[in-house]
């Protein structure tokens, strides 16, 4: 298994104010309005996941209360195309938001620094809305909620594999009980993750069992990167030299 934790940052000229933001709210919603797994969390949470079939259908659905069996299902917002953008503030659990955050540290600053601080915010939010969409794609009568910043980073994923596959990124390296670092080519690290997204998709589409406790989207991680990866041919700033020194186009 390996594990990110750092990335070649010689290149960077500016503070990745947009990746810190982003990061903050992920933790707000999550320690103050998801309430880190409370039951007025819960409510939270499931009223404002994204349900397939409530996108689809346009329709809210709604239980008076939370039946043993059923998937819960609470108010959500009016309009509840709402919930595309809120649940990619949301997480299901300390290690999904810690996770998502630390790929988002590690990978977001290198592209805000060069997209410019207002074009990634508008990236990361695309990339989001467009990893949604492909999770509703493969099952749009679904009522299983999905909820994360997974969809957007997968896009910065994306991205950062088009314009640094050379940069080094060190990794944490888990060989059974033992562990050590090891530096390896982005295209290597972010190929790595991209072929286990590819492999977990094609086994729960072969799969019988759906589970009512949920799992991974992992359709929303491949439509996230594949949009980033496109996406970054119309938002990545074109760098020059003139006269010895640097510019970018705008």
């Amino acid at each position: 298994m390996l594990l990110p934790i750092s990335d070649d940052n010689t290149g960077r000229r500016s503070t990745p104010y947009v990746v810190y933001t982003i990061i903050v709210l992920n933790a707000i919603v999550f320690l103050f309005f998801q309430q880190a797994g409370s039951d007025s969390g819960a409510r939270f949470t499931y009223g404002y996941a994204t349900v397939p079939y409530e996108i689809t259908h346009n329709q809210d659905l709604v239980q008076p209360r939370f039946i043993r069996g059923e998937i819960p299902q609470a108010p959500g917002p009016s309009p509840i195309y709402l919930t595309i953008l809120v649940s990619m503030f949301m997480h299901g659990s300390w290690m999904h938001i810690l996770g998502n955050m630390l790929y988002l540290w590690i990978f977001g600053d290198n592209i805000e620094d060069d997209f410019g601080h207002v074009r990634f915010g508008i990236f990361y939010l695309l990339a989001g809305i467009a990893a949604t969409f492909a999770q509703i794609a493969i099952d749009p009568d679904s009522m299983i909620p999905s909820l994360g910043a997974s969809g957007a980073i997968a896009g910065v994923l994306g991205s950062y594999l088009i314009m640094f596959p050379r940069n080094r990124v060190r990794n944490l390296l888990f060989l059974g009980f033992i562990f050590t670092t090891v530096e390896l080519p982005a295209v290597v690290v972010i190929g790595f993750w991209i072929v286990l997204q590819l492999i977990e998709q094609y086994m729960s589409s072969v799969s019988t069992t759906v589970s009512r406790s949920g799992g991974v989207a992992y359709m929303a991680h491949i439509g996230g990167f594949a949009a980033g990866a496109l996406m970054t041919f119309v938002f990545r700033r074109r760098r020059k030299s003139y006269g010895g020194y640097d510019y970018y186009d705008r």
